[in-house]
Formats: C-alpha cells, structure tokens, sequence
C-alpha cells in the first residue's frame, strides 16, 4: 500500500534535509571553527578536517547496499539514531587545552583524538543517511515534485547550516564571552546539538511516508550472498558504462573548485589577526556574519535557483548559474586587501558570494540527478556525491598549508584563478544536457 498520497511532501522533506544538512556541517564546517578556536594550526585543521570528508567519498563500495537490503526509509531512521547517540557522545568527548597553548595557535591535534573518532562515526552515518534520504527523495516524488522541492530541500539543507554555523556558534560565542572558557562553549553547543536533532528524529519515525516504490532491488527469496554481490557489480558497470560518463566525473570533481579551498578558509580567515592577515572577528561575530547572515542568502540563491531551473530547464540556466557560483569569489579578495571592520561591508561581501554560490550550486545538484536516472538511481546518485565530497575533501586538505605559505591574500587571488576549471567543465557538459530536463 502506497502511504505516500495521505502524508505531503512539506510534511517530510524540509525536515529531512535539515537532519541531513546537520550533521554534514558538525563534522566538515563546525569542527573546522572549534579546533581554531581552541588553537589547532591551520595546517593541522585543514588537513584532518577535510580527511573528515572520506565517507562521503567512499560511500558507493556500501550505496549499493542500500538499495539492495532493506528499505530507503528503514536506512534513513536507523542513521538518525546512530547519530543521535554519536553527538551525545561528542558532548562529553571534548579536550580541555590550557589557555596559554589555544592563544598561541599551537594545540595538538592529538588532543582531539577521541572527538575525531565521534566526527569519523558520525561522518559514515550521515553518508549512509545522505544516500538513503537522497535516494528515498527520489522514489517518493515524481520528477516535476523532484525540480519544484530541490529548492526546497536546498533551503532547509541550507537552515542546518544556519542553526550549525550561525545559532551554534553564536552561543558558542555567548558562553566564551560571558565565561572565558572556549572548551566549555563548545561543549554546551554540542548538547544542544544533541536535544534537538534526537528531537527531529524521533519525528521522523512517524512523518516519513512508506511508499510502495522503496523496497529492495532483489525479490526477499532471492537475496543471497552471491546475488547481493552481483547486484553490487552490476551497479558500479552501469554507472561507468553511462553515455559521459567520464565527462561527468570530471564536471563533478571541478565545478566547484574555487569554493573547495574557500570554504575551507572562510572561517579561521574571519577568526585570524589582522597582523596575520585576517579581519579578527569574535565566535559570536562570526556566527552573526557568516553562519547566518551568509547562509540566509545561500538558501535564498537556492530557492531562486531552484525556482529558475524550474522554469528554463538545466540546459538554459546552467550558465547563469556558474557565473554566480564562480565572479563573487572576489569579494573575498577585497576583504583580505581592504580588512574593514565594518560589520556591514564584510556581511554584504559574504552574502553577495554565498548568495552566488547558492544560486550556482542548484545547476550542480540538478545535474547529478539527471546523471543518476536509471535503474540504480539511488546508488549512482551516491557515486556522484561521493565525487562531490572528493572535489572538496583533496583541495581542502591542502588549502590550509598554502594560506600559510602565501598569505590570505594571494590565497584569495588563487581562488580566482580556480574559477577557469568552472567555465572550462560548464562548456563541456553544456553540450549533452536534455533541453526539457528540469523544466516543470
């Protein structure tokens, strides 16, 4: 029986990709301001936060089995509630590093040890929940609902990230101040991190709908070892057997270059001295400036994004959508030149570059999913973001070693000079999309 038709897609989806944008942006955002806050060297923090990213980029050796044991809904509520128990774990994980250590910048990373090893749990969760929920999307809406929603799912991913890197550390900013303890601010935001996404998972066990359409690719009596395997096999041969498939992987592990090594420095360039080249924001600053104002004007290029895909189709709008994602880079080449401490000029320089990145990156998404249509949709979506996580993962890892050898302005100017690769993929993979695809 179909249950899909008595539960409407508002009931689910916003709320589904708010508990998917959560944990993403704890391990790979949140996790970069806490071990700079607690004087972890740029260096360190880059590299073992962006090595934070290797679930999401191996997940297709287990994606196929998301499609072939159990239902995409009974893999999307159990990673919740592994989850859940993981960031109450994280809360009482956090090290305590002398003052003296965090202000000179020279915190072992080896201190965080077991909080990595929480991030690590939490991070295979959440790719598992990323190609359950993906795929589950998939399934439960028809194709028109898929392009009308992807706004909105972008919108409520992009919430997450407003409670992550705006609430989240602006009372993480509050605590230190009123405190002065940085290892006791993280450890409350953690707590509350914990309440409430326990909170929405226990929703989800009764709003998230059971349509017919998601159950195992294999017949029960036919499940056994050997054909759970060559179903495995067989999905991997048909994603990379795909007309482009090659020119595909290539505009997944590019288009998104110059925000690769951005995003990895944003923050600790907000946090930074002026004297080493930064603006010097305080935590509850930041939270301000660019978890929330920044994101709110991420999600508001990703509605409008959405909504414009919509209405030209991807073909037509991919353009638009990379200049967006690519020309705004520059304004953080003015703040590194100009370091105002004017809270406004830096707020609208980051909401005119989150905005374009929010807008750019609709055309993304939109081309992973027509990519995946298929028999395996759920699993080929999976392989495109596990390209989309290496895209980020491999320039992040390096991007706090070259900042600290050129400086954040030359740093910024490199970003520029990334946003070739962006023009230079869209010319290529302009050429095979459907015209129709998209459209409403």
């Amino acid at each position: 029986m179909n249950h899909t038709k008595n539960i409407s897609p508002w009931a689910w989806v916003p709320t589904l990709y708010f508990a998917q944008g959560i944990p993403y942006f704890i391990v790979n955002n949140i996790s970069v301001m806490m071990f700079t806050k607690m004087g972890v060297p740029n260096g360190e923090m880059a590299l073992f936060t962006s090595l934070l990213y290797l679930p999401w980029t191996i997940k297709p050796f287990w994606s196929p089995f998301v499609d072939i044991i159990k239902t995409k809904r009974w893999w999307t509520l159990s990673m919740q509630i592994l989850m859940s128990v993981a960031f109450i774990l994280l809360t009482l994980s956090i090290p305590r590093p002398d003052e003296a250590t965090m202000a000179a910048g020279t915190t072992p990373i080896s201190m965080f040890s077991i909080t990595l090893m929480l991030f690590i749990i939490t991070a295979f969760a959440s790719a598992t929940h990323d190609i359950a929920a993906d795929g589950f999307y998939m399934l439960a809406l028809k194709q028109s609902d898929q392009a009308a929603f992807v706004g909105i799912r972008s919108t409520f991913y992009r919430l997450a990230s407003i409670f992550g890197q705006g609430v989240l550390v602006a009372i993480a900013g509050a605590i230190e101040l009123r405190t002065e303890n940085i290892p006791l601010s993280w450890t409350i935001t953690m707590l509350v991190t914990a309440v409430l996404f326990s909170l929405v998972t226990f929703y989800h066990l009764f709003a998230v709908p059971k349509p017919a359409s998601d159950k195992s690719t294999l017949a029960a009596d036919a499940a056994t070892a050997g054909a759970i395997f060559r179903e495995f096999g067989r999905t991997f041969a048909t994603y990379f057997t795909k007309p482009g498939a090659l020119l595909a992987i290539v505009f997944m592990l590019l288009y998104r270059l110059p925000e690769a090594f951005l995003i990895k420095m944003c923050m600790p360039f907000l946090v930074a001295s002026k004297e080493s080249g930064g603006l010097e924001l305080s935590t509850a600053e930041v939270g301000i400036v660019y978890g929330t104002i920044g994101v709110i004007f991420l999600t508001l290029g990703g509605i409008l994004g959405g909504l414009f895909a919509s209405r030209i189709g991807l073909k037509k709008s991919i353009w638009w959508m990379a200049g967006c994602m690519t020309l705004p880079c520059l304004t953080f080449v003015y703040l590194a030149i100009a370091q105002p401490d004017n809270l406004f000029a830096i707020s609208t320089s980051i909401a005119i570059e989150q905005f374009g990145y929010g807008f750019g990156f609709t055309a993304y998404m939109l081309y992973m999913i027509y990519f995946s249509e298929g028999e395996f949709k759920t699993s080929h979506y999976a392989i495109c973001t596990a390209f989309m996580a290496l895209s980020m993962m491999i320039p992040g890892m390096f991007a706090g070693y070259i900042q600290e050898a050129i400086g954040y302005i030359d740093f910024f100017w490199l970003v520029m000079i990334c946003c070739f690769a962006t023009v230079v993929v869209t010319i290529f993979a302009d050429r095979r999309i459907d015209p129709e695809y998209g459209k409403k």
